[in-house]
């Protein structure tokens, strides 16, 4: 079940474990509980801190983590967590053993205050980046809290399941019962949604800063960087740490690194910005910028920041088609992310909407899976580059389809049909399809500047080569901006120059007294 390679690296974790673990598995005869019953034994085999004991749990196959059969952890996993969740059965070992999660002591305490029994089920495929996220933060919530119990579930050994709660998208988490959050989701986030949101009290005591970042993605991690390394007081405020990079797989044009993952790069980025004593605010949105004396940004939740610069860094998200039926089906057959929703399809047909290399990836991706793919393309031609065309084209289940026009989207509970326009003969047509990647580009998230900052009609930032904005003092850097091309390093070096710039004009302007 574990090559070599994954035995030697597992060894090391192992030798961390600071007190007994026992594995408590239901197991029974058919194929999936001899691959689970192997991969538990493979692990206890290679410590003796790691016991398996067989009981009778609410799914087989599955297993518990426990310190002992009667000291309960609340940590489950039903399937194999091999794949992207293994570093999530990695910690899960760690933790319950006794090793502290690497939060911050806040949200630990966060976590120990709530007062309700929750049970949370986590609904996974093992090729989704983003699923791992979501089950480590749950099994966290479960260490933390004796209240609070996490059972990763494995689509592809629980597939009845998923389809009879229409699961159409990972993960999707179901709190006692009731479906609770769909996609990625931060720690921050689901503690929110539990115990609500932190209010503005717990940001009245902050001095201000010299430099506030607004976006956690590479270009505001880069400007962090940047700013705090100057010894200036830096500040970012956060929604979820990474941005769009924790949605994209394969990264390899980050140059002297062949070849990195989004999440893997963002969480070592994130690393990096915590060696600087960088003040995160994460789980928060700006609602405002105005310049007084300070740069004064408004939060969501009527927290009041001060500063003498700004970065804005909030990136940009994917764009919607914004047709009947894309916001109700959202989860629920519309999806973005082939990588991560890709496996719910295998077998069945679906659509992509986009011809660019987004889509076009994607096409290729899904085709290995689904059963058919349509690509569906607004414009004459497809616009991806040649190279990935010519591989489109060699594959027999997938149909382009220019020059049409989304019209619709339709079903009952999930997708059934997409209906698009032909553009060149105004003529309707209907395609049976289960699912729908949408992949039409980036828009840029500046909706809440307008009237305070100059926007291209595009809804982008213009910045002069400092990374200034037409505001004194406020800066923006990365996809938000008008730059001619979004790619990661991009971002990264317009991140660095925001933060030069808006150093150098700290240097050279006077400000209030605190």
């Amino acid at each position: 079940m574990l090559d070599n390679e994954t035995k030697a690296q597992l060894k090391q974790y192992l030798e961390l474990l600071e007190s007994d673990v026992v594995l408590t598995a239901s197991l029974a005869e058919d194929e999936n509980s001899k691959k689970v019953a192997e991969f538990l034994s493979e692990v206890a085999e290679m410590t003796p801190r790691i016991t398996v004991q067989e009981a009778v749990l609410s799914r087989t196959p599955s297993f518990e983590i426990n310190r002992s059969s009667t000291e309960k952890s609340g940590i489950a996993f039903a399937g194999l967590p091999m794949g992207h969740e293994f570093t999530s059965f990695i910690l899960a070992l760690l933790q319950v053993s006794g090793r502290a999660p690497k939060i911050e002591d806040q949200v630990a305490q966060q976590i120990k205050a709530i007062d309700k029994e929750l049970h949370f089920e986590t609904y996974v495929s093992l090729t989704c980046h983003n699923c791992p996220d979501v089950v480590q933060a749950l099994n966290i919530l479960s260490v933390l809290n004796p209240k609070i119990s996490h059972t990763m579930i494995e689509g592809g050994m629980y597939q009845s399941e998923i389809d009879a709660k229409e699961v159409m998208a990972v993960p999707t988490v179901f709190l006692n019962d009731e479906e609770f959050s769909s996609g990625r989701t931060t720690i921050e986030q689901l503690i929110e949604k539990i115990a609500g949101p932190l209010g503005a009290e717990e940001f009245a005591e902050k001095e201000p800063f010299d430099v506030l970042v607004i976006g956690g993605g590479p270009a505001g991690a880069s400007s962090a960087i940047y700013a705090a390394r100057k010894g200036i007081k830096t500040g970012m405020v956060v929604e979820t740490f990474g941005g769009q990079v924790l949605e994209t797989l394969g990264i390899e044009n980050v140059i002297g690194t062949p070849y990195v993952e989004g999440p893997q790069l963002m969480r070592q980025v994130e690393e990096h910005v915590n060696q600087y004593g960088v003040d995160i605010m994460k789980g928060q949105r700006a609602k405002s910028i105005r310049k007084n004396e300070w740069i004064e940004v408004e939060l969501e939740n009527g927290a009041q920041l001060r500063s003498k610069t700004a970065i804005l860094a909030t990136g940009a998200r994917w764009r919607a088609i914004n047709v009947p039926g894309e916001k109700e089906f959202k989860n629920k057959g519309i999806a973005y992310c082939p990588h991560c929703d890709g496996p719910l399809f295998k077998g069945k047909d679906v659509a992509v909407v986009g011809g660019g290399n987004s889509g076009i990836e994607a096409a290729i991706d899904l085709a290995g899976l689904s059963k058919h793919v349509y690509v569906l393309e607004f414009l004459p031609e497809l616009k991806a580059d040649k190279v990935l065309q010519d591989k489109l084209h060699q594959l027999t289940n997938v149909t382009v389809i220019t020059n049409a026009a989304t019209k619709e989207i339709t079903g009952s509970s999930h997708v059934e049909a997409i209906t698009y326009t032909d553009r060149v003969t105004s003529e309707e047509h209907t395609l049976a399809v289960e699912g729908v990647f949408i992949l039409i580009g980036l828009m840029p998230n500046t909706e809440w500047l307008q009237g305070s900052i100059a926007l291209t009609d595009r809804g982008e930032i213009p910045v002069d080569k400092q990374g200034a904005t037409n505001v004194e003092g406020v800066f923006a850097a990365g996809d938000c901006t008008d730059s001619a091309y979004k790619q990661i390093i991009i971002s990264m070096g317009s991140g660095a120059t925001a933060a030069l710039g808006a150093f150098d004009y700290t240097i050279r302007n006077e400000f209030p007294e605190v």
